[in-house]
């Protein structure tokens, strides 16, 4: 399920080629996609921002910690609403 982010207000950021390879090989992609689009958009945000390649990969690996247990977002509590 692909997100729409036309309605973010901030910049839309660039998912880069690393973050995908890592979420499809961690078998994270449909977590990040069930995240409502203003966290996919804060979680690309937030690595796109780190100057340094061990810093990008340090967040990286946050995100797919927080994924993966899917009861956080960016170090917050966060529970999925229910459908």
């Amino acid at each position: 399920m692909k997100q729409n982010l036309s309605h973010l207000k901030r910049a839309i950021e660039p998912m880069p080629s690393f973050v995908k390879k890592a979420l499809k090989e961690n078998k994270l992609l449909d977590a990040y996609q069930n995240r409502p689009p203003y966290q996919q958009n804060d979680y690309l945000g937030w690595i796109n921002l780190a100057k340094r390649k061990d810093t990008k990969l340090k967040r990286l690996e946050e995100m797919l910690e927080e994924l993966r247990n899917g009861n956080k977002y960016m170090k917050m509590d966060w529970k999925p609403r229910s459908s």
